[in-house]
């Protein structure tokens, strides 16, 4: 009987595409994994990740385990302040990517801009590239018109 249930479970395995692919990398993963491309090492992030305000630091064994094993739970927010030193990124941003990456929650705030802009642009975000097109052409319309009118 446990003989059967292997060849189930590797039959299983075999037909699930997700249970061979790797998974996607998460987006906080990606911004260090993006700091390390433009030449930064983890050695280097390392010795930058400092919470000024509470003194957490980051070593380079933790810094390169949120980007090749993520942890179940998302970095306290010391340990992002200490990301940002070490990323240059600000400490807005790797919230955002923590929160997408451990909530699947995507930011889409628009500070600066009234309500009417936001829901505006929430309308413009749910349409169809081709429904975007439209709507730009017609407010570049709008533009070149009032600045051609006498």
């Amino acid at each position: 009987m446990k003989r059967e249930d292997e060849d189930m479970t590797a039959a299983a395995t075999a037909s699930d595409p997700r249970a061979t692919d790797p998974s996607p990398m998460g987006a906080l993963s990606r911004l260090i994994q993006d700091a390390k491309d433009q030449g930064l090492s983890y050695q280097e992030m390392a010795d930058r990740a400092i919470d000024s305000e509470t003194g957490t630091r980051l070593v380079k064994q933790a810094i390169q385990k949120l980007v090749k094993t993520p942890p179940v739970n998302p970095p306290p927010v010391a340990q992002l302040r200490a990301l940002a030193n070490a990323t240059g990124v600000s400490l807005r941003r790797l919230k955002e990517a923590a929160a997408e990456q451990w909530l699947e929650y995507e930011a889409t705030e628009l500070a600066g801009y009234d309500d009417d802009v936001r829901i505006i642009l929430g309308h413009l975000g749910g349409m169809s590239k081709q429904e975007q097109r439209r709507w730009r052409a017609m407010i570049e319309a709008d533009e070149r018109a009032k600045r051609e009118a006498p």
